[in-house]
C-alpha cells in the first residue's frame, strides 16, 4: 500500500483564495500609482494631484488620468496617504435628518463643491437632540476630518468648547447667532417668524394660529411670530407643538385640534411645508375655503409648494447658496485664510394662493 503524502503538502496546488489573503496597495493585482502614471503618460506626482488637489491639474490631463484610473480599476490607499501627510481629505457634514428635502440642496451642492476640490464628504445624521449630536461628533472626529459642517447654532456648551479647540475649520449653517464657533452661513429664524406675522397682518388676518416643531430653530420662528403679533395687540394664539421631524400626517391631524380649541382662526403658520400640506388637506376635509376662510403659510418652499391646489405660500431659503458659501468658507480656510466669515443669506416669503 503506497505511503501517504505528508500532510504539509495537502492543498499545495489549491488557488490562492484558499490561502490567507495577501493585502496589496493600490487596488486590484497590486496596482500602484506608478502604473497609472506610466499608462497615462504623466509623472506619479500628477496622479497624486488628481486625487488630492484636482483643481491644480490641467483639465485634459485630469480627464486622461481619470480614464486610466477607471480602466485599470486603481483605488488609492487613502489611509496610507493620510497617515503620511496628516491629511484625511475628509469633510464631515452633520444634518438633523434626510426624512424630507429641506437640507438636500445644501448638502448636494456642498458635496459637489468639496469633491471638485479633492475632498470627500462624510454625511452624518444627528436628529434633533443636542446630546445625540455630541456623541455623533465623537465618532466623526475619530475619522480625523479636515473640516466640519454643522446644521444650526444650538449646541451644548461642552460641544461648543470642544469644537472651538479642535483645531480644524468649522462652519455652522441654517441659522444665525452673534457668537458663532468659527464660520457661519445662515439666516435668522426669529426674523422669519416676524415676517410671516407681518404678512398675516398686512392681509388683515387677526386670528392666527401656529403649528410648529419644538426644535431650537422652529421655536425661534415661533418666538418671532408670537412677539410680532403681540406688538399688534394679538396675544391669544392657539398652537400645536410637535416633535420633529414634521410630516404631512402630523399637519393634517393638527388643524382639527386647532379648530376645536379656537373655532374662529383665520390663518395658520406651519413650521414646515409638510405640515402646511397636511393642514391644507385637513381644511379641505373640514369644508374650509383656502384662503378666504383660512390662510396657510409654510416654511421651506419645497418643490411641491407650487403643485398644491391652491399653491402654497411659503418662506423661501436659498439652500443652494448656503451649501456653496459653506464650501467656499471651508476651502478658503483650508487654503490658509484666517478669516472668520459670517454670511447672512436672508430669506423671502413667496406669496401664493393660500394666503
Amino acid at each position: 500500500m503506497p505511503n501517504k503524502e505528508p500532510s504539509a503538502t495537502v492543498g499545495a496546488d489549491l488557488p490562492d483564495a484558499a490561502a490567507p489573503a495577501r493585502r496589496v496597495r493600490g487596488g486590484p493585482k497590486g496596482l500602484r500609482i506608478t502604473d497609472v502614471a506610466a499608462q497615462a503618460g504623466v509623472a506619479p506626482i500628477t496622479v497624486s494631484r488628481v486625487f488630492n488637489s484636482p483643481e491644480t491639474v490641467a483639465p485634459e490631463t485630469l480627464e486622461r488620468v481619470r480614464q486610466v484610473v477607471q480602466k485599470l480599476g486603481y483605488v488609492p490607499n487613502r489611509l496610507a496617504g493620510g497617515l503620511s501627510s496628516s491629511r484625511s481629505r475628509l469633510i464631515a457634514a452633520i444634518v438633523p435628518t434626510i426624512a424630507h428635502s429641506l437640507f438636500s440642496d445644501t448638502i448636494q451642492v456642498f458635496s459637489e463643491a468639496m469633491s471638485r476640490a479633492g475632498y470627500q464628504v462624510l454625511l452624518a445624521l444627528s436628529g434633533y437632540d443636542g446630546s445625540s449630536e455630541e456623541a455623533l461628533l465623537d465618532a466623526v472626529l475619530s475619522r480625523r476630518p479636515e473640516g466640519v459642517l454643522l446644521t444650526g447654532v444650538a449646541h451644548t456648551d461642552s460641544l461648543r468648547a470642544r469644537l472651538a479647540n479642535v483645531g480644524i475649520p468649522i462652519v455652522e449653517t441654517w441659522d444665525m447667532t452673534e457668537q458663532p464657533i468659527d464660520m457661519l452661513v445662515g439666516f435668522s429664524h426669529y426674523q422669519t417668524g416676524v415676517a410671516v406675522a407681518e404678512h398675516f397682518l398686512q392681509t388683515n388676518r387677526r386670528k392666527p394660529a401656529l403649528v410648529s416643531a419644538n426644535d431650537e430653530r422652529a421655536l425661534a420662528r415661533r418666538r418671532g411670530f408670537r412677539e410680532r403679533l403681540a406688538r399688534a395687540g394679538i396675544d391669544d394664539i392657539p398652537e400645536v407643538l410637535v416633535a420633529p421631524p414634521s410630516s404631512v400626517a402630523i399637519g393634517k391631524a393638527a388643524l382639527p385640534r386647532l379648530i376645536e380649541e379656537a373655532r374662529h382662526i383665520d390663518a395658520v403658520f406651519c413650521g414646515s411645508d409638510l405640515l402646511a400640506i397636511g393642514a391644507l388637506s385637513a381644511a379641505r376635509q373640514l369644508g374650509l375655503s383656502v384662503p378666504s376662510q383660512l390662510a396657510i403659510c409654510g416654511f421651506g418652499d419645497l418643490e411641491f409648494a407650487t403643485e398644491t391646489t391652491p399653491q402654497l405660500t411659503s418662506v423661501h431659503v436659498d439652500g443652494t447658496r448656503i451649501g456653496l458659501t459653506a464650501a467656499r468658507c471651508l476651502l478658503d480656510r483650508l487654503a490658509g485664510s484666517a478669516q472668520n466669515k459670517v454670511t447672512d443669506v436672508g430669506f423671502g416669503i413667496i406669496r401664493r394662493a393660500t394666503t
